[in-house]
């Protein structure tokens, strides 16, 4: 993030709301480093930058937008992929 932009952090149980999980859905994702996030505080709490939440809402987009491809590549015949050419001389 370009330096002098404040940096929204998000609590866990927000970020849930907006993805419809379960917070600790959400802290599992930090730790899988889907999500940004820190514990801050004392006794230390997680927060989650926004920016990471919109990041990974994009990957998800585009993970579903590659399983679609695949899935109508799967469902399409080998000669609508390939085109009818000749093989051997035929």
């Amino acid at each position: 993030m370009p330096d002098g932009i404040p940096v929204r952090m998000l609590t866990p149980a927000q970020v849930a709301e907006m993805l419809q999980l379960d917070v600790d859905e959400v802290v599992a994702l930090v730790l899988d480093g889907r999500l940004r996030g820190a514990r801050v505080g004392s006794p230390a709490s997680w927060r989650v930058e926004e920016a990471s939440v919109e990041d990974y809402l994009d990957d998800q987009a585009e993970d579903a937008r590659l399983h679609a491809l695949w899935r109508e590549s799967n469902a399409a015949s080998f000669p609508e992929l390939w085109g009818r050419g000749r093989r051997g001389g035929e």
